[in-house]
């Protein structure tokens, strides 16, 4: 029977696989046929089948749709009021051109928590290319430690729709996943970022294209303080709802403060408050009308409309995977073969990646397998957040040509493929490599 179950799996897998590369069927409906096919495999009768569908995406989206949605608009109007360039000249003002490597890795570190990953590259592409032309250094100098601030940020860090969605598969939450995604992006930017940047720039001379549309220098920029703080006061009260419940004494004498704490640092309430404060100092004080701010709202979830579809349909194949009994036969399998739940964790989200290219869809697919397996153990909510790390690491690595970031990048920055493989490609899995081993440090000292 157990290995009728596994079958069945890696059946759906395959499937899941071949409708996605082959058939080029979306990612969305290509998981919900490997969510039927694995179930009726498993044993589930049709109308199970149905209603394990219903389940799965009703279960997951009422979290993800809701928090995905409030970042998407977040970062659509700090796009449109040029908050991200603002945060980017703040950093290379206070570092030094000397320092800009260090200035764009840290903002993009801090731009990505708001701001989709391709979105925000796009808008500080010509910032790299003006410190180029101004240094007459390889472009990769500044292009790999924003790509990897962006990067490291865009696959670890809440609000953004990844982490989101594998924390919510696996039942963690979200201050937790911030938590440690800062913890484990901090020696990662540097590795893959600065560190790396610098050597890849020895070694492969870019120049920025001729300029044929100059930037215009006065540029009206929101105030960096204003930015800095709508990005950051729903981070700190997430993190101030997950930290509270460590201290009992001071909950149990202050039973309305508590109350007040974990209201305003649910993610709902706190992203609702930072489109609150986006929307009045970035948009009305910038003269943005209200229905050119609506207009960019409605605008801005389109993509996320795809990404919150995809986790729900994500939610179908973990959901099917518990009501069938296949999970239990996993988690047997791992335990019998000895590998540890977070690397099977990683290497699944890596071998999705590698083989479909989306990082999405390899992080949802790892979380619906290795989600009944934790179901079964006994972890901390610090030991779950490793989980997510290891799955957005896995998730993140050797991106390549069946990857759109890798064309991205190439076009923008003027590569080759050749090129692009020696500088991207790298480190991609450089990130994901040094986010994995920090979720093993963390895991081994918890």
């Amino acid at each position: 029977m157990t290995t009728s179950l596994i079958l069945s799996v890696i059946v759906g897998i395959a499937l899941l696989l071949i409708l996605v590369l082959y058939f080029r069927i979306h990612a969305f409906i290509s998981l919900l046929i490997a969510s039927i096919v694995v179930g009726l495999l498993a044993g589930l009768n049709a109308h199970d089948v149905i209603n394990t569908i219903q389940n799965g995406m009703a279960g997951t989206l009422g979290f993800v749709a809701t928090v995905v949605g409030l970042g998407a608009i977040l970062g659509a109007i700090l796009e449109h009021s040029n908050g991200t360039v603002a945060i980017v000249n703040f950093m290379i003002k206070k570092f030094g051109i000397n320092r800009s490597p260090s200035a764009l890795m840290l903002s993009g570190f801090i731009i990505a928590i708001p701001v989709f990953f391709d979105v925000a590259f796009i808008i500080l592409v010509p910032v790299i290319y003006a410190l180029q032309r101004k240094t007459k250094k390889s472009l990769l100098l500044y292009a790999i430690p924003l790509l990897a601030g962006l990067g490291t940020t865009h696959a670890f860090i809440p609000p953004t729709p990844g982490p989101v969605a594998v924390a919510d598969i696996i039942n963690v939450p979200l201050g937790w996943v911030i938590l440690v995604g800062f913890i484990c992006g901090i020696p990662t930017v540097i590795i893959s970022g600065l560190i790396f940047g610098k050597f890849i720039s020895k070694r492969i001379h870019i120049e920025a294209p001729k300029l044929n549309n100059p930037i215009e220098s006065d540029i009206d920029l929101p105030p960096v303080a204003i930015v800095l703080s709508i990005i950051f006061i729903p981070i700190a009260l997430i993190l101030l709802n997950t930290s509270i419940n460590a201290f009992p004494a001071f909950t149990e004498q202050n039973a309305t403060l508590t109350t007040v704490f974990k209201f305003l640092g649910h993610p709902f309430i706190a992203l609702i408050i930072a489109n609150l404060l986006a929307w009045y100092f970035l948009g009305i004080r910038k003269n943005y009308s209200k229905d050119e701010l609506l207009k960019i709202s409605s605008k801005s979830l389109a993509p996320a409309g795809t990404i919150i579809l995809l986790t729900g349909a994500g939610g179908v194949f973990k959901q099917v995977l518990v009501d069938s009994g296949a999970g239990l036969a996993i988690a047997e399998l791992m335990t019998n073969l000895g590998l540890p739940t977070i690397v099977f964790a990683f290497i699944t989200a890596a071998i999705i990646r590698i083989i479909q290219g989306s990082t999405t869809v390899a992080m949802i697919t790892a979380a619906g397998l290795v989600s009944p397996i934790l179901v079964l153990g006994d972890y901390s909510n610090l030991e779950l957040a490793t989980f997510v790390i290891a799955i957005a690491s896995g998730a993140a690595i050797l991106s390549h040509v069946n990857d759109s970031g890798f064309w991205l990048v190439s076009q923008y920055l003027g590569l080759t493929e050749k090129q692009t493989f020696k500088s991207w490609t790298v480190m991609t899995t450089l990130l994901a490599f040094t986010g994995f081993t920090t979720t093993l440090i963390i895991s081994a000292i918890t």
